[in-house]
């Protein structure tokens, strides 16, 4: 059984969570993004992300989705759209009915995808809702992490510009985690009872 709930305190407690695989940054068409698509088409399950530049005054219109991440366990593709847009193949693997992509409040994220190439989304699993057949009552990513997995996720990066060139390493290790750790939930509530 997972508590319903998490402090802040008790998550300051916990190993901090890296991913510990490889990390593709994807900004152009060519051998990285074949391999990305090779890749991914190949899972089952894939952690599923976005990241959108923050607007910090009032009034000013939302950036559109700076960056899709996409994670197996192994390896993490890091797709800058504002310079890619969304390809195709991408777009495919988001309409793909066999692939089942984790992650958290996903709505948003896929409509802010659609404005680059328009697709139907199919198997998408929404942590936030999967969460609650398993009694927790939290919704953030890094809660739910620290409840199913016993390990605290960094959100330093969180507001930070993600239409920099280049994204720092912690930009990198941060957006690939955020993907990743979705997997590695899912998988885990998989393996436990239900309510």
């Amino acid at each position: 059984m997972f508590q319903e709930t998490i402090t802040p305190e008790e998550i300051e407690l916990l190993d901090l969570a890296a991913f510990p695989g490889r990390i593709h940054v994807i900004s152009q068409p060519g051998p990285d993004l074949d391999h990305a698509v090779e890749h991914l088409s190949s899972q089952r399950l894939i952690g599923f992300d976005t990241e959108t530049k923050p607007v910090f005054q009032a009034h000013q219109p939302r950036h559109h989705t700076a960056l899709l991440q996409l994670s197996s366990e192994t390896e993490a593709f890091l797709f800058r759209l504002h310079e890619l847009g969304l390809p195709q193949a991408v777009a495919d693997i988001m309409a793909d009915p066999y692939i089942t992509k984790i992650g958290a409040a996903v709505h948003e994220d896929i409509v802010g995808l659609q404005h680059y190439c328009p697709f139907e989304p199919h198997r998408f699993m929404d942590l936030q809702s999967f969460g609650g057949d398993y009694g927790i009552k939290e919704k953030s990513v890094r809660k739910m992490a620290a409840i199913i997995l016993g390990c605290k996720v960094s959100k330093a990066q969180q507001c930070s510009n993600w239409e920099a060139d280049p994204l720092s390493e912690a930009q990198l290790l941060y957006a690939a985690t955020d993907a990743w750790i979705c997997v590695k939930m899912y998988k885990a509530l998989l393996a436990s009872p239900r309510l």
